[in-house]
């Protein structure tokens, strides 16, 4: 069985810290003992730009049958033939997840003793799992993966090439590609759902698998929209398993529950208390010219990209000048905490009629954003590495092509009046990079250019004659001449 794990880096988050979030040193290759073979660690590549960390598990088919659940029962052996020969060596399985805990246990609990910082932090993560056994085929893959924020590539593996008529085995070449994802929580989905896809495991599954299940489904299993499947087939469909295990995660979405309205209170309480005595808060002062860009430019159909915990989308439904308001992010549990926020489950047929949210990347086209006339960027540009600005580019500009594109980031000018921030160190330990006013206006005429807008620029909050406003604004309008060339081609289309 073989799996790697590849990151990029920048000479600030060199990409060989994977070796260290891994506690895998990258110019080693390491053999462990695991209960049914041999599991090697190498990496292939490794230098600040790009480094990959290869594990290669070895399956011992004989202690396999000797210790694992290949005695039929009574003492009766199974087909003895199929004991030996099977698909256990090659393709990635239950197997292959225990040896990922075992080996890089550190890395799942997300522990980092030399760098106690990076194990919060994400990193672009791509996975390559040649073999995979898929019962219920590439869709139950994508269905698996992409609402916990992968970009997925699925490739069926044919029964034999040389006879398509044949059809497609039960595996498939699996890719997954993220920018939003810690390793940790990447490894957590891998050790979960790899056993799911094979629907069957090499040991006998007793009550603790349980608590396996809960302790690396945190904060994602919870609020998975195949939560049911994934926990069935994780404990063997052992009825009175699931059932304990639903349970208790039924119980964790309730808490969570009450934890949200809990602090969306606390609060209110505090702004309402603070109202008299501190300044209006950044983020309330970047909704506010947001939301009058919007009405500036007679948008009523509104997509809010990125929209994180729903916090503008909330704001958006207030005014029913905006018909229709649509949140767009890649963390699931972000739209979880969301829908929660809007009360979704209990608003009025209406009101439910003008907000949608779902989970999509923006570093892939969509044909989902097409047709609003609006887009909202929010603090969104500046968690991208920069080599990905481009695809984002594409996808909103080129693609979706809304008639008005508002996109803020933070003034890396301002940082210096911000008493709280460090010198040189970032508002937030995502951010891949802050501008400064000339850095972003070059961007954003560029963008304007390429894709057929004008831009103007807005500060938002106090805007210091030194440095600038701590939050800038650029406004995109699609220009006059290719919004009538766009009109016109619709109209032949049609």
């Amino acid at each position: 069985m073989f799996l790697t794990i590849t990151t990029t880096g920048t000479p600030e988050r060199p990409a060989t810290d994977l070796g260290y979030l891994l506690h895998k040193h990258p110019g080693k290759a390491q053999a462990f003992s695991v209960s049914y073979g041999k599991a090697h660690v190498l990496y292939p590549e490794a230098d600040a730009q790009r480094c990959t960390a290869a594990l290669l598990l070895e399956v011992d088919a004989v202690a396999l049958v000797r210790r694992g659940k290949g005695k039929g029962r009574g003492g009766a052996p199974d087909a003895a033939l199929a004991q030996y020969v099977n698909d256990r060596p090659y393709a990635a399985s239950s197997l292959l997840a225990v040896a990922l805990s075992a080996v890089f246990s550190s890395a799942i609990r997300g522990v980092c003793a030399a760098k106690p910082e990076l194990p919060e932090q994400t990193r672009p993560l791509r996975v390559e799992v040649p073999a995979l056994p898929a019962r219920g085929g590439p869709e139950l893959v994508r269905r698996l993966f992409e609402p916990l924020g992968w970009a997925v590539t699925v490739a069926p593996v044919p029964l034999d090439p040389r006879f398509p008529a044949w059809g497609d085995s039960r595996y498939v070449g699996l890719v997954l590609e993220s920018e939003s994802l810690t390793l940790a929580e990447a490894l957590r989905h891998l050790y979960v759902l790899l056993p799911v896809l094979d629907d069957a495991k090499h040991y006998w599954v007793s009550s603790d698998e349980v608590d396996k299940l809960l302790r690396a489904g945190e904060g994602w299993l919870p609020g998975h929209p195949e939560q049911k499947l994934i926990t069935s087939r994780y404990l063997s469909r052992r009825w009175s398993l699931t059932r304990q295990a639903m349970e208790r995660l039924e119980l964790v979405r309730l808490a969570e529950a009450d934890d949200s309205e809990v602090e969306d209170i606390d609060n209110a309480v505090e702004a309402e208390a603070e109202t008299e005595e501190k300044p209006t808060p950044l983020a309330v002062q970047r909704r506010d010219a947001i939301i009058a860009a919007l009405k500036a430019s007679g948008a009523a159909r509104v997509l809010d990209l990125g929209c994180g915990q729903g916090s503008l989308v909330q704001a958006l439904l207030k005014d029913p000048r905006f018909t229709e308001i649509v949140g767009v992010d890649v963390s699931v549990r972000a739209l979880t905490i969301a829908a929660r926020r809007l009360k979704l489950d209990r608003m009025g047929e209406r009101q439910a009629s003008r907000v949608q949210l779902f989970q999509g990347s923006l570093a892939y086209t969509d044909t989902r954003l097409k047709g609003y006339d609006a887009a909202v960027l929010s603090e969104v540009i500046e968690h991208l590495d920069l080599p990905r600005l481009p695809a984002l580019e594409y996808a909103v500009f080129g693609s979706a092509r809304p008639r008005t594109v508002l996109v803020t980031t933070p003034n890396v000018e301002y940082n210096v009046r911000w008493e709280s921030l460090p010198a040189g160190h970032a508002r937030h330990g995502d951010h891949r990079f802050e501008w400064t006013r000339e850095e972003f206006r070059s961007w954003a005429a560029a963008v304007a250019e390429r894709h057929g807008y004008e831009v103007a620029f807005v500060p938002v909050g106090p805007d210091d004659p030194e440095v600038g406003p701590p939050t800038q604004m650029a406004v995109f309008t699609l220009g006059t001449a290719t919004t009538k060339t766009t009109n016109e081609k619709e109209a032949q289309a049609a």
